[in-house]
Protein backbone atom coordinates (compact mmCIF):
# COMPACT_ATOMS: atom_id res chain seq x y z
CA UNK A 1 0.00 0.00 0.00
CA UNK A 2 1.16 3.61 -0.80
CA UNK A 3 2.02 6.15 1.51
CA UNK A 4 -0.53 8.52 -0.34
CA UNK A 5 -3.64 5.56 0.60
CA UNK A 6 -1.76 5.14 4.45
CA UNK A 7 -2.41 8.89 5.16
CA UNK A 8 -6.43 8.71 3.84
CA UNK A 9 -6.61 5.75 5.38
CA UNK A 10 -5.34 7.21 8.73
CA UNK A 11 -6.99 10.34 8.16
CA UNK A 12 -10.55 9.01 7.85
CA UNK A 13 -9.64 6.88 11.46
CA UNK A 14 -8.75 10.03 13.09
CA UNK A 15 -11.85 11.50 11.89
CA UNK A 16 -14.54 8.70 12.91
CA UNK A 17 -12.43 8.09 16.44
CA UNK A 18 -13.47 12.10 16.99
CA UNK A 19 -16.99 11.62 15.64
CA UNK A 20 -17.18 8.73 18.20
CA UNK A 21 -16.02 10.20 20.90
CA UNK A 22 -18.22 13.64 20.53
CA UNK A 23 -20.91 11.98 19.98
CA UNK A 24 -20.39 9.58 23.64
CA UNK A 25 -19.80 12.64 25.46
CA UNK A 26 -23.61 14.24 24.43
CA UNK A 27 -25.80 12.19 22.87
CA UNK A 28 -26.51 8.91 25.11
CA UNK A 29 -26.15 11.22 28.47
CA UNK A 30 -28.83 13.89 27.03
CA UNK A 31 -31.47 14.20 29.36
CA UNK A 32 -30.00 11.11 31.76
CA UNK A 33 -29.17 13.41 34.64
CA UNK A 34 -32.66 12.32 36.60
CA UNK A 35 -33.81 9.24 35.76
CA UNK A 36 -36.46 8.84 39.23
CA UNK A 37 -39.31 10.41 38.00
CA UNK A 38 -43.39 9.52 37.45
CA UNK A 39 -44.86 6.23 37.99
CA UNK A 40 -43.45 2.64 37.77
CA UNK A 41 -43.85 2.50 33.86
CA UNK A 42 -42.00 5.63 33.29
CA UNK A 43 -39.36 4.43 35.68
CA UNK A 44 -39.15 1.15 33.80
CA UNK A 45 -38.98 3.01 30.44
CA UNK A 46 -36.28 5.25 31.85
CA UNK A 47 -34.20 2.44 33.13
CA UNK A 48 -34.61 0.67 29.47
CA UNK A 49 -33.25 4.08 28.34
CA UNK A 50 -30.63 3.87 30.73
CA UNK A 51 -29.46 0.56 29.55
CA UNK A 52 -29.77 0.98 25.77
CA UNK A 53 -27.65 4.18 26.04
CA UNK A 54 -24.90 1.66 28.41
CA UNK A 55 -24.89 -0.47 25.45
CA UNK A 56 -24.78 2.06 22.94
CA UNK A 57 -21.41 3.30 24.44
CA UNK A 58 -19.80 -0.06 24.77
CA UNK A 59 -20.28 -0.85 21.13
CA UNK A 60 -18.38 2.77 21.01
CA UNK A 61 -15.47 1.62 23.16
CA UNK A 62 -15.27 -1.38 21.19
CA UNK A 63 -15.12 0.07 17.72
CA UNK A 64 -12.69 3.11 19.32
CA UNK A 65 -10.42 0.25 20.23
CA UNK A 66 -10.55 -1.15 16.96
CA UNK A 67 -9.81 1.81 15.36
CA UNK A 68 -6.66 2.93 17.72
CA UNK A 69 -5.70 -0.62 16.91
CA UNK A 70 -5.72 0.42 13.15
CA UNK A 71 -3.88 3.75 13.92
CA UNK A 72 -1.48 1.80 15.17
CA UNK A 73 -1.16 -0.36 12.52
CA UNK A 74 -0.67 2.26 10.13
CA UNK A 75 2.34 3.69 12.08
CA UNK A 76 3.74 0.00 12.88
CA UNK A 77 3.42 -0.27 9.04
CA UNK A 78 1.60 -3.60 8.71
CA UNK A 79 -1.75 -1.76 8.18
CA UNK A 80 -3.85 -3.67 5.48
CA UNK A 81 -1.96 -6.78 6.22
CA UNK A 82 -4.83 -10.00 7.54
CA UNK A 83 -3.51 -10.72 11.35
CA UNK A 84 -4.55 -14.07 10.47
CA UNK A 85 -3.61 -15.16 7.09
CA UNK A 86 -0.75 -12.18 6.60
CA UNK A 87 -2.31 -11.88 3.32
CA UNK A 88 -2.67 -8.45 2.02
CA UNK A 89 -6.48 -6.57 3.08
CA UNK A 90 -8.10 -5.63 -0.33
CA UNK A 91 -8.68 -1.69 -0.90
CA UNK A 92 -12.66 -2.36 -1.34
CA UNK A 93 -12.37 -4.20 2.30
CA UNK A 94 -10.43 -1.45 3.74
CA UNK A 95 -12.68 1.60 2.08
CA UNK A 96 -15.51 -0.29 3.88
CA UNK A 97 -14.06 -1.41 6.99
CA UNK A 98 -10.82 0.87 7.39
CA UNK A 99 -10.20 -0.38 11.01
CA UNK A 100 -10.87 -3.77 10.03
CA UNK A 101 -7.79 -6.55 11.00
CA UNK A 102 -8.92 -9.88 8.95
CA UNK A 103 -9.80 -10.17 5.55
CA UNK A 104 -12.71 -10.85 4.20
CA UNK A 105 -12.31 -14.51 3.55
CA UNK A 106 -10.47 -14.82 7.01
CA UNK A 107 -13.82 -13.05 8.23
CA UNK A 108 -15.99 -15.22 6.52
CA UNK A 109 -14.02 -18.14 8.44
CA UNK A 110 -14.68 -16.51 12.00
CA UNK A 111 -17.92 -15.88 11.44
CA UNK A 112 -18.82 -19.68 9.69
Amino acid sequence: MNKKDLKRFKTALEQKRDAIIATAKKAHWDNMEDTRHGDFVDQASDDNEVHVNLRLLQIDAKLLRAIEAAIERIENGNYGICTICEEEISLARLNAVPWTSVCISCKEKKTA
